[in-house]
């Protein structure tokens, strides 16, 4: 290849021609009015020149040798990543592996980070992950990856140094709200798991459904998760569903999950700058049918799609919330493929609840608030010695007889779902305060006010 082909490819021979396009436009309209717009693209040109002087500097200047690319593709995270924590640059080897994660399985330590005051936070862990079994809660500052600091870092840098290959090692150094020094964790990177959906029995007549981030496997799993409860549970009295610290993930994910359970009306709607991105979504007639309560728990790790979910059932009076405030993710990423391989993930639009409520930095306020106790506090509690009637000497005896209930009959793998619900939630306090809930829904309908 000759020199010249070699200029042409320079990145400040592109920014030329970038350049002369946009006077091209500026000449087909110069018999025009002088509008906002053709400022605007006066604007452009002005800035473009210096971005071109800028990219020749470094070329030319710099201490070691950088390529062409690796200053486009610098450029263009440092634009996106400027706008807000949520629009970045996809490499070809990033956008391939954001198609697996929402189809699939990963490696890495399995938590959903974003960027906030300048920080790298933690928004959840997910369920059944590494960083989910060391204790890994939302809220927590990330201020080190393997010794490196975090600040300044984009989620993109972080993402790559969070994840590898299943067996090696990370180490990330975690501040968190009431600590005062950082605490070193070091985690074993793992497959994170696919099953978004998991559903158990809770006690005879009563489910529970985790959905642990949305993917397009999500709804499917939720139909058979309800399947599965309401084959074993007849009738089935109400379920619990538990999108504490989910993360998000697919907006058309979320939309039919919320359908599920609505047979009309609004889900949520989506405005933006263009009229491609007003978007609707209304429920549809669904046949099959889930003819009992529902109470929905969140907290601050409940983001995104979670959001548009709770913020549904909450609006269509279909489910109760229990819980916390949720996230306040409530912006739209729209990804646009690029002939290299690459993308953009930029952010396109708003989403609103059926009421017309705006989750952006604000989230969802629970129906009723229930704060996460220590579960320490919870056991000492139970311990306390308890004085009653019957613990009183010479108390009267209770001669009625009590109805003998006839035992719900149940299968054996049923009971050891329920054991293992009952073990894992007996110091939950929100879990124990949505089934409370639950169970005295039929007793609230009897209740006569007049």
């Amino acid at each position: 290849m000759d020199k010249g082909c070699k200029r042409f490819r320079s990145p400040l021979f592109l920014v030329a021609l970038f350049i002369g396009a946009f006077v091209l436009g500026l000449l087909v309209r110069a018999s025009l009015p002088v509008s906002a717009a053709s400022n605007d693209q006066q604007d452009l040109y002005k800035e473009l020149k210096l971005f071109s002087e800028v990219l020749d500097l470094v070329q030319r200047s710099y201490v070691n040798p950088v390529t062409p690319k690796e200053l486009i593709y610098g450029a263009i995270q440092g634009m996106l990543s400027n706008l807000d924590p949520h629009s970045s640059f996809l490499t070809p080897d990033d956008y391939k592996e954001l198609q697996i994660e929402t189809k699939g399985s990963f490696t890495g330590i399995g938590i959903e980070i974003t960027i906030r005051d300048g920080i790298l936070t933690v928004v959840a862990p997910i369920e059944g992950t590494p960083a989910w079994k060391a204790g890994l809660k939302p809220g927590d500052k990330i201020l080190k990856i393997n010794g490196k600091p975090t600040k300044g870092m984009s989620l993109i840098e972080a993402v790559k140094l969070l994840r590898g290959p299943k067996g090696t090692k990370v180490t990330i150094s975690i501040l968190r709200k009431g600590w005062n020094e950082l605490k070193d964790i070091t985690l074993v990177r793992d497959v994170i798991p696919i099953m978004s959906v998991h559903a158990y029995t809770i006690e005879p007549g009563y489910g529970y459904i985790r959905i642990t981030n949305f993917q397009e496997k999500t709804p499917n799993e939720l139909v058979k998760g309800l399947a599965k409860l309401e084959k074993e549970n007849k009738p089935l009295k109400g379920i619990i569903i538990d999108l504490r610290n989910n993360p998000g993930g697919l907006l058309d994910a979320a939309v039919k999950v919320a359908d599920e359970f609505l047979d009309k009306g609004l889900i949520v709607y989506t405005k933006g700058r263009i009229k491609q991105q007003n978007l609707r979504f209304e429920a549809t007639p669904n046949k099959r049918k889930h003819p009992y309560p529902i109470v929905v728990l969140v907290n601050e790790g409940s983001a995104s799609a979670s959001e548009i979910v709770a913020g549904a059932l909450q609006d269509q009076h279909r489910a109760i919330l229990v819980g916390t405030r949720t996230f306040g993710k409530g912006s739209v990423q729209t990804i646009i493929p690029l002939p290299d391989g690459s993308a953009v993930r930029i952010t396109t639009a708003q989403y609103y609840t059926p009421s017309g409520r705006s989750i952006q930095a604000k989230g969802i306020e629970p129906d009723i608030v229930v704060p996460l106790l220590d579960p320490e506090c919870l056991k000492k509690a139970e311990k306390r010695r308890i004085i009653r009637e019957k613990d009183l000497q010479h108390h009267l005896k209770n001669n009625q007889s009590s109805k003998q209930q006839k035992p719900q009959e149940t299968n054996a793998k049923v009971l050891k779902e329920e054991e293992q619900i009952k073990q894992r939630f007996q110091y939950d306090s929100q879990f124990q305060e949505a089934f409370q809930i639950l169970k005295s829904w039929q007793r609230f309908k009897v209740l006569k006010f007049d």
